[in-house]
């Protein structure tokens, strides 16, 4: 199987299936002597581990992190970097009824046809699980990031039909669905919950904020910084869609409204969200992505089996009713990724 690793100077190759013995990922690129231990990795996988409220699934998963190669005597020693993360809490039996049938919404039917054989147990490779080792992964990048003074901030935006209001950030960590708007989050939450009784789920919209970043940080053409967050994000299971500043909404705007004119001081707007060119303006990047409602549900559902049957199906298991909660790390963890792969790739450049 191709397509495991991701950047180029800050190198990350992901490992491990939703019902195998563990999880995990190898990142190459990390400088040595940075002060690094589990607690620093921990903290990130703490946001997005599962069992953490009503608003997501039950599975209880410590995501306890071990940090296997790479650090001697507290700090990095500048080759590559293995953690791994044991999955404590398999209930692969949960899937023997579905062994033989395709669910809905779910890779079951491409994996099939592509290799010849899949993993049905949690959809193995193409769970979300995997993405625990891409926010371990993103930890490290964040701190190497902080120390160049850039922050990334993600929240639920919309979700289950309500959306933000008003954006308060110190709200974000304050409630299940981690969206700015205490309002709407009370809303999101009571609506996702009734629809995880019913069996049910819904999708939602995640923002992405990116302050501290220097003008000139990207590389144009096909590795436009903007393509990057772009392809990084979709890569991850349940996204649909991605826009950056004025996005989908540019559409219906003239060239007088959309151009971000300049003064003495900078930028006056920001509808291109930050780059131009594929390159850093320096004003906030700023992306939403589209998530799909969960696939795996519980309310029946008609599809077929390998034999071309037609079938009615129930996804029983332990899943999360709205993905963005979840999805926020996540986000925050492939931004940071994409981010410190384009300050090497600059400082390679001896710019």
């Amino acid at each position: 199987m191709a397509g495991n690793s991701f950047g180029q100077l800050f190198r990350i190759t992901t490992f491990g299936e939703s019902h195998g013995g563990g999880v995990g990922v190898i990142v190459d690129g990390v400088p040595p002597l940075l002060e690094l231990c589990e607690a620093d990795i921990q903290k990130e996988l703490d946001r997005r581990k599962p069992g953490q409220s009503a608003v997501t699934t039950p599975r209880q998963e410590t995501d306890e992190v071990y940090i296997l190669s790479g650090i001697y005597d507290g700090k990095t020693t500048g080759t590559p970097l293995m953690m791994l993360l044991h999955n404590r809490d398999q209930q692969p039996s949960a899937y023997n009824d579905i062994v033989n049938m395709f669910r809905p919404g779910h890779a079951d039917f491409t994996y099939l046809k592509k290799y010849g054989i899949r993993d049905h147990r949690g959809s193995g490779r193409a769970s979300g699980r995997e993405t625990a080792g891409r926010v371990a992964a993103g930890a490290i990048a964040r701190k190497l990031l902080r120390q160049r003074g850039v922050s990334i901030t993600a929240y639920t935006l919309r979700a289950a039909g309500f959306a933000c209001e008003t954006i308060d950030l110190d709200q974000i960590e304050k409630n299940p669905m981690r969206c700015p708007d205490p309002v709407a989050a009370a809303k999101m939450t009571e609506r996702v919950i009734q629809l995880a009784k019913e069996g049910n789920s819904t999708g939602g919209m995640v923002e992405c904020r990116i302050n501290g970043l220097p003008p000139g940080l990207g590389e144009p053409v096909f590795d436009k910084l903007e393509a990057e967050l772009g392809k990084a994000v979709l890569s991850l299971g349940g996204v649909k869609g991605f826009e950056i500043g004025s996005g989908f909404s540019c559409v219906d705007m003239l060239g007088t409204e959309h151009n971000d004119w300049m003064d003495k001081d900078g930028f006056i707007t920001n509808n291109a969200g930050g780059t131009l060119g594929g390159i850093s303006t320096g004003e906030e990047i700023v992306f939403r992505i589209a998530v799909k409602p969960t696939s795996s549900i519980e309310a029946p559902q008609r599809t077929i089996d390998k034999e071309g049957i037609e079938r009615d199906i129930v996804t029983i298991g332990r899943h999360d009713p709205c993905l963005c909660p979840r999805m926020v790390p996540v986000v925050e963890a492939m931004a940071a990724l994409v981010l410190e792969d384009h300050f090497k790739r600059q400082e390679a450049l001896g710019v």
